[in-house]
């Protein structure tokens, strides 16, 4: 590192940064009302969504897990960045030069963190294996793609590439531009023999590039090419601090946005499936890498779907017709009551994949294979009832027992019914035991009826919404708040965390001296030592003001005349118990200092009520 970064450089990257920007190319965001958006939260699953950005503001926060800051903050949790990481991150996405107190301007290259430095290095791995395509030992390997339907300029579109069946080329080629042993073996793109020289991780191999949401580089998938190599068919990249197959989805890159465009996703088994099916105009396809699918897959392609109870999307897998296929689509169905929207399944009469439908029968077959999709629900009990004889009495009773289960688990309860009577007429049942079966299995699959709802953790009193009301209007819009708002310390506050944020607003410089966006809301975040007030700070930064219009100074004045209300209706009541509990004739000189405070706080509490017309 070259030091730690100037504050007003930071501040440079915060202005030009579009939160927006950066937290769409990981989650959909769709109008929220008020200038905001809102999406699926990237750091907990939910069904509903409940992370908002705040565009005008530069900040985010979830109501669901309390993650909230701006776009360094969502930067450093999402891809599991430092500080400094994130800062040259957004600069390098801004175009800034970034200036190191210790060290001045410095090179690209030393201002780079860990994860910056192992991308370029994939970078560089990438743009080394597509100049080897074009080469006399890479013949095999554009044969390969030929044979599958893909020209040079597809192969380029993907970065297709060539690894050399030799020990070392990659890495003589990477130390020469300056990538240390320890980085290469750190990336994956080497390994250490036991000699101590670097080996190459891919020799001989027709190479996939695999990104990010982003389109950062991160990893490869190999194809075996030669009889001499023993090594698996398919080589992917192992697991490194910037490739977690679990997470990545071949493709998504390219197809994000469609997903999010179409609320659909088709998720196929391997990469040429993924250009077979882009090119043949199924944009929305993607595929695991070296993994199954599974849950941490689901995450990601949630946000990008926007996959929440206001908005459901589609999901269709395919597999080939075997029995690893089935086997992997009926695994698939477990993983479907992770999705809110509605899951299909596509599998080609002549068991081909999508690739090999493409090049047999041409682009068109490809979307036909798509929109003759089936639930999935409907093939994995066919899948189940098909390993049964349903012409004996065991068969069909023990089909039923285990087909029970898989209705019992369809999310749309509306849809049950349906499936119980289908089920009984597949199996040339009465519906009467059909429906035992699936109620016991239901109530082994869901909580038991009549359990009690989670109770509401908001404060919605009316004093509560008020206090809310003018702490976000101090920290959205502090200049206008400004001396109107510091004029009210915390003593007019009522719940503990709104005391807490308003100590926080004190602590860090008041509102009227502050300027509104990320860098006055990070302060404000800072400076609560309640763990609770950090995520209201996030929460009330983002949430809409309670009024349709743009708020002006006569709107302050009301929220605060309206805030200091019950604080004085509340002394007024302290002093009329004390009034009548002071004897007038005994003594007189305290029952008039008593009733001469409490006409004053009448009088001003007259005052606040005109001041208060209008409401909010």
């Amino acid at each position: 590192m070259a030091g730690r970064i100037r504050d007003e450089d930071i501040a440079l990257v915060r202005d030009r940064t579009a939160i927006a920007d950066v937290i769409s190319e990981h989650v959909t965001l769709k109008s929220a009302g008020g200038g905001n958006l809102k999406g699926l939260c990237p750091f907990h699953d939910e069904k509903t969504a409940s992370f908002t950005v705040a565009p005008a503001r530069n900040v985010y926060f979830c109501h669901g897990c309390g993650q909230g800051g701006d776009a360094i903050k969502f930067l450093m949790d999402i891809d599991h960045l430092s500080f400094i990481e994130a800062v040259e991150r957004l600069a390098g996405r801004s175009g800034i030069q970034l200036r190191y107190i210790e060290a001045g301007p410095a090179p690209v290259r030393q201002q780079q963190g860990q994860r910056q430095r192992l991308v370029a290095a994939h970078v560089a791995a990438a743009e080394f294996y597509a100049d080897q395509l074009g080469t006399g030992p890479a013949q095999k390997a554009r044969e390969f793609l030929a044979e599958r339907g893909f020209d040079r300029a597809t192969a380029q579109l993907y970065g297709c590439g060539f690894a050399p069946d030799a020990w070392d080329h990659l890495a003589k080629h990477l130390r020469q531009k300056g990538y240390t042993p320890q980085e290469l073996i750190t990336a994956g793109l080497v390994r250490e023999a036991r000699s101590g020289s670097l080996i190459d991780r891919f020799r001989g191999r027709l190479l996939w590039p695999i990104k990010d949401l982003t389109g950062d580089v991160i990893g490869f998938g190999a194809r075996r090419l030669f009889d001499q190599d023993d090594g698996p068919k398919y080589l992917n990249t192992p697991e490194t601090p910037i490739y977690k197959k679990s997470h990545v989805l071949y493709g998504v890159d390219l197809a994000k946005r469609e997903i999010a465009k179409q609320g659909r996703v088709v998720i196929v088994e391997g990469y040429t499936d993924v250009m077979a099916c882009h090119l043949a105009d199924v944009p929305t396809a993607v595929a695991t890498c070296g993994t199954s699918f599974g849950s941490d897959h689901i995450g990601v392609l949630r946000r990008l779907l926007m996959d929440s109870d206001g908005f459901t999307g589609e999901i269709i897998f395919t597999f080939d017709g075997d029995a690893a296929g089935q086997k992997a689509a009926l695994r698939a169905f477990e993983e479907d009551q992770k999705f809110v929207g509605r899951t299909f399944i596509a599998i080609s009469p002549d068991s081909m994949d999508p690739c090999e439908l493409r090049l047999a029968k041409g682009d068109l077959a490809v979307r036909d294979l798509i929109a003759r999709r089936e639930p999935l629900v409907d093939f994995a009990l066919r899948q189940v009832l098909s390993r049964h004889d349903l012409d004996t009495v065991e068969g069909r009773v023990d089909a039923m027992r285990r087909a029970a289960p898989l209705v019992a688990k369809i999310k749309d309860r509306e849809k049950r019914p349906e499936y119980v009577r289908k089920l009984a007429g597949d199996l040339g049942m009465e519906i009467e035991p059909v429906q035992r079966a699936v109620a016991a299995a239901t109530g082994r699959a869901e909580p038991p009826p009549g359990r009690p709802a989670p109770a509401e953790s908001a404060v919605d009193s009316p004093q509560a919404m008020v206090e809310r009301e003018c702490l976000k209007l101090a920290l959205q819009m502090p200049a206008l708040a400004g001396p109107m708002f510091d004029a009210l310390g915390a003593e007019v506050y009522r719940h503990p965390v709104h005391i807490a944020v308003r100590e926080g607003i004190t602590t860090a410089g008041g509102a009227a001296s502050a300027v509104a966006g990320a860098v006055w809301i990070e302060g404000v975040r800072d400076a609560c030592g309640d763990l609770a007030a950090k995520a209201l700070v996030g929460e009330l930064a983002v949430e809409p003001l309670r009024l349709d219009n743009e708020p002006d100074p006569r709107y302050v004045s009301v929220a605060l005349a309206r805030l200091q209300l019950a604080s004085v209706a509340s002394r007024i009541r302290d002093l009329k118990s004390k009034v009548q509990r002071v004897n007038p004739v005994t003594n007189k000189d305290e029952y008039l200092a008593l009733a001469g405070e409490l006409f004053s706080l009448e009088q001003h509490a007259r005052a606040l009520r005109e001041q208060a017309v209008g409401g909010l």
